[in-house]
């Protein structure tokens, strides 16, 4: 799997409106497409900026091709998130996950016999 980062920096008056955006444009549209396997929207509040970070999973390189075009380096900002942003990165980074963990579901408790008789 693929993890594909990107960031930029908005104001913190406008962290709900780079929010809104992702959750009801960008996210939306990920889920459509052939090899997207989840993301992540991070959020760093700063006092005069807050640092947002994209991570999206891919299957391979090839789906990210498909979402991305040939250049997958470049970074895809719509014109309504670039209105809200301060400044953006023009290019992604891209890292191959090497583990993921979960958390290990807990045995259920089962209650010891009944003695009373």
């Amino acid at each position: 799997m693929i993890a594909r980062i990107w960031q930029g920096w908005t104001t913190p008056d406008k962290v709900a409106a780079y929010r809104r955006h992702f959750t009801t444009s960008v996210q939306p549209h990920l889920q459509t497409l052939d090899g997207f396997r989840g993301c992540y929207l991070l959020e760093s509040i700063g006092q005069r900026e807050t640092a947002i970070t994209a991570v999206t999973f891919w299957e391979s390189l090839d789906a990210i091709k498909a979402f991305a075009g040939e250049d997958i380096c470049r970074a895809n900002v719509e014109d309504a998130a670039a209105a809200v942003l301060v400044r953006y990165n023009t290019t992604v980074e891209h890292h191959e996950v090497a583990v993921q963990a979960m958390p290990v579901q807990a045995a259920p408790v089962i209650p010891p016999p009944s003695t009373a008789g």
